[in-house]
């Protein structure tokens, strides 16, 4: 599949941002965020779409009609996420003085359809503007991409950096776009700009930053694979029957995939380590009370769950799991109010970074999506055909995991995993594994460090 991007624009919000807006200030949560982006990528087709003799004409109109609909919308939508068209000017501050985000319109020299039958890692990725996100200049905050297939069917692609975005802010942004591009005002969404109030800013040194972001991006020295695994409804629900403890279904597939990652690892190894897996957490929902889905900003923590590697049974990690989301409600909103926020959770890093230094742990870190609401995302064309977050998946680290759910609808869950080439070829093999995936082999490597 070949990708040709054909145009790059700075779209601006289309009314002004009030002076008393111009600089919007950073929460706690956002300084400390990870230099790196949160992604999406929605894929849409069209009536007629599956017809090889489409005329190329109709298609170049389609594409020029709706990219004129999605910048126009995306315009309208800046007005009210204004602080995404601004640029980071410090560790504290946004400069909101529509500088504009950057959009990318490409073309795609192939059907929509033939990319869905087999979505190569290598090929999707290409439909996010991350490589052009890392390239930019800094402080650049909101990246678009709009690929238009031969067919007529479109990949919308959204790249936002994480010192203004979680992954709920995204869906938030992307909603509120969809909503203004279909002229449906009930899905256009008013941001809710709380962040720094409920968490202010803190004077985060370069020491403080040691601690608060510890050695999750060291570079891998062996080739990495991304593959994609699908835990179809049926299948979760018979793991979550043969498992002796309540579980969610995620929580039940990431202990599955958790386990067999991990006899993997020590297979290959030839010893046991402590293996420590890292959760995301959507601090929205576990506030008294809970803030509002429109906060935009960094509300997310995570929380780490360990077993040693010689006691790793299913039950075990799923009990492992749930602990570690109670402790962590109870334990990281109290130290996040505290005047002294920074300096307790960093003291609360310590400990963890000391392990993470040492060769004698296997750290493998899930980000989840599952239970958002993805698929009536429409703007204007009907709702996505297929929706991912591969990207969210750094293709340059190794022991990663993103949960999303599927397109059907019946709690089927497709799970993106990226480990080491000789991790890899055992966890795909893994029997436990086959017993409740379904497998697609895509054999090319996203990115290797040799």
């Amino acid at each position: 599949m070949k990708v040709e991007i054909i145009s790059k624009e700075t779209i601006k919000p289309s009314s002004p941002t009030p002076n008393h807006l111009k600089d919007y200030k950073l929460s706690l949560l956002d300084q400390i965020a990870p230099p790196s982006y949160e992604t999406l990528l929605l894929f849409y087709s069209f009536n007629g779409d599956d017809d090889r003799q489409h005329h190329h004409h109709i298609s170049v109109y389609k594409a020029n009609k709706l990219s004129l609909q999605l910048k126009q919308s995306l315009s309208e939508t800046l007005t009210r996420f204004y602080p995404l068209a601004g640029r980071v000017k410090d560790n504290i501050t946004i400069d909101c003085s529509d500088h504009g985000a950057v959009y990318v319109e490409a073309q795609v020299n192939c059907l929509l359809q033939d990319l869905l039958k087999q979505p190569n890692g290598d090929s999707v990725i290409q439909l996010v503007p991350i490589e052009l996100a890392e390239e930019s200049t800094p402080g650049l905050l909101l990246f678009v991409q709009s690929s238009f297939f031969t067919c007529g069917g479109v990949a919308i692609g959204v790249c936002i950096s994480h010192k203004i975005a979680d992954a709920a802010t995204v869906v938030t942004f992307i909603r509120s776009w969809a909503g203004a591009a279909a002229g449906d005002h009930r899905q256009v969404y008013y941001p809710s700009y709380n962040a720094s109030s409920l968490f202010p800013p803190r004077d985060v040194t370069a020491t403080a930053m040691l601690f608060l972001n510890p050695p999750f991006n060291v570079a891998m020295k062996e080739k990495c694979f991304t593959k994609r695994f699908v835990f179809y409804g049926p299948k979760i629900a018979a793991l979550e029957a043969a498992l002796s403890v309540p579980s969610t279904r995620g929580e039940a597939v990431t202990a599955l995939i958790w386990k067999c990652a991990v006899n993997a690892s020590r297979s290959n190894s030839g010893v046991s380590k402590l293996s420590i897996l890292s959760r995301s957490v959507d601090i929205r929902k576990i506030t008294v009370p809970p803030l509002p889905d429109n906060s935009v900003g960094n509300f997310v923590g995570y929380y780490a769950s360990q077993k040693d590697e010689s006691d790793i049974q299913l039950q075990g990690l799923v009990r492992e799991l749930r602990e570690g989301i109670q402790d962590f409600s109870k334990s990281y909103l109290q130290k996040l109010q505290r005047e002294d926020a920074l300096e307790a959770i960093t003291e609360s890093c310590k400990d963890a970074i000391a392990i993470l230094i040492s060769n004698d742990v296997d750290l493998y870190v899930c980000n989840s999506l599952c239970d958002v609401s993805l698929y009536d995302i429409d703007f204007g064309w009907g709702n996505p055909t297929w929706v991912t977050n591969i990207s969210s998946n750094a293709p340059n680290h190794k022991n990663l995991v993103g949960l999303i759910d599927s397109s059907t609808g019946d709690g089927s869950i497709e799970a993106w995993v990226t480990l080491s080439e000789a991790d890899m070829a055992l966890f795909e093999r893994d029997p436990d594994l086959l017993c409740y995936a379904a497998t697609f082999d895509y054999p090319s490597v996203l990115k290797s460090y040799l």
